[in-house]
């Protein structure tokens, strides 16, 4: 069961939510909240698996609620839910550590994959969001990446991160590169060493930088 927390002022449309998701037999919401304050306050009482978070939310932002939930719950998921889809304001939410990044004009069945995919796989990107940040990121006269000075990836390391990068879990890669899921781990644990990514998310930005990956 994934256990979901919903952050949104606007509470049409987190009730809204809230109905859609209702058909999800796999999801349970178990925090509601209007702003980042009440969020953290309770995530200390209530665990959860994943957050749905806005971003223009009153008396704390998502986007500070995110930076203090990277320190004190840095096991949740945070997929982004937002109306902007510029490639400066996603590339910086991605680098603060976002596992997902959704439109709110988005189709349901989207949040419903990114919901899915996050708990598999650690991130989810749409296609939008990816268009975008490989735009921004490959274009390095518009964005400059962060990712500099680091021991390269091996031929071995590179592969497993493009495999990744296409949403294969541990047990899928393992077994398509005929390795063991603790194989596959080790070298997902050296990516993240070498790269300095927080998360998977952090690995598919460095991917789509180095040109590794490109969706």
């Amino acid at each position: 069961m994934i256990r979901l927390a919903l952050a949104d002022d606007q509470v049409l449309f987190r009730r809204g939510l809230s109905m859609l998701l209702a058909d999800m037999t796999d999801v349970r919401i178990v925090l509601e909240c209007a702003n980042g304050e009440e969020l953290l306050t309770g995530l200390r009482n209530d665990p959860v698996d994943i957050v749905l978070l806005d971003l223009e939310m009153p008396v704390m932002s998502g986007m500070d609620a995110m930076k203090h939930m990277r320190s004190e719950f840095p096991d949740v998921k945070v997929i982004v839910l937002s109306m902007h889809s510029e490639e400066k304001f996603i590339v910086h939410l991605m680098e603060l550590g976002a596992n997902g990044y959704v439109l709110k004009t988005a189709e349901p069945d989207e949040i419903e994959n990114a919901i899915r995919a996050v708990a598999c796989t650690g991130y989810h990107f749409s296609d939008m969001v990816s268009r975008v940040l490989l735009h921004g990121l490959v274009k390095k006269e518009k964005l400059k990446p962060s990712f500099d000075d680091i021991d390269p990836l091996s031929a071995r390391e590179q592969e497993v991160l493009r495999l990744i990068c296409q949403e294969l879990t541990t047990t899928e890669i393992a077994g398509k590169l005929y390795l063991s899921p603790r194989t596959v781990e080790g070298h997902r644990n050296n990516i993240l060493l070498k790269t300095g990514a927080r998360n998977t998310a952090g690995l598919v930005v460095y991917a789509m930088t180095k040109g590794i990956y490109s969706p």
